[in-house]
């Protein structure tokens, strides 16, 4: 019998100054919830960012708040990485899930973030097994395209010049 416990890692995303998640955020929490049952464990990130979240309340907390309100219990739930960027999301999950044994990671991101993740965790958490997801975004096609545009960039310079962390 396989006693690998699969965590949900949920990365953060935007939400408003008044702490309401984008559906760029819904997106990634309903999948996870969707995807969830008890013998599983869920991780959410996200701090605080000027790009993200300006709250006083960090952005995992809106997001752990989101998936309890659909049913999942707070014993579910593994400490938040309270990051501040995708390199940072991926060193905080790192000490977090640092003493724990026999776990695979399901990494839940967005569609067109997900090239960038693969890179970031695959250097970082190299020896965890993952998977990835990438949830549809189904955004304005000009917003799409101006993440894409930025993924793109980003990526390009950590393949240039390293991923700093």
């Amino acid at each position: 019998m396989d006693k690998t416990i699969e965590i949900l890692v949920v990365l953060g995303s935007p939400n408003s100054v008044l702490g309401k998640l984008s559906t760029i955020s819904i997106s990634r929490l309903d999948y996870c919830a969707q995807h969830f049952n008890k013998k599983k464990r869920i991780l959410c990130t996200g701090g605080f960012g000027a790009h993200f979240n300006t709250t006083k309340i960090p952005h995992a907390t809106y997001a752990k708040e989101y998936l309890l309100e659909q049913g999942i219990s707070t014993a579910s739930f593994l400490p938040s990485a309270l990051s501040s960027n995708t390199v940072d999301d991926a060193v905080k999950i790192k000490s977090i899930i640092s003493n724990l044994e026999n776990i695979k990671l399901t990494i839940i991101s967005s569609d067109y973030h997900l090239k960038r993740v693969e890179y970031i965790f695959n250097e970082i958490l190299q020896k965890h097994p993952k998977t990835y997801i990438g949830v549809p975004s189904n955004l304005d096609p000009k917003a799409l395209a101006v993440l894409i545009q930025h993924e793109e960039k980003s990526l390009e310079s950590m393949l240039k010049n390293g991923i700093y962390y």
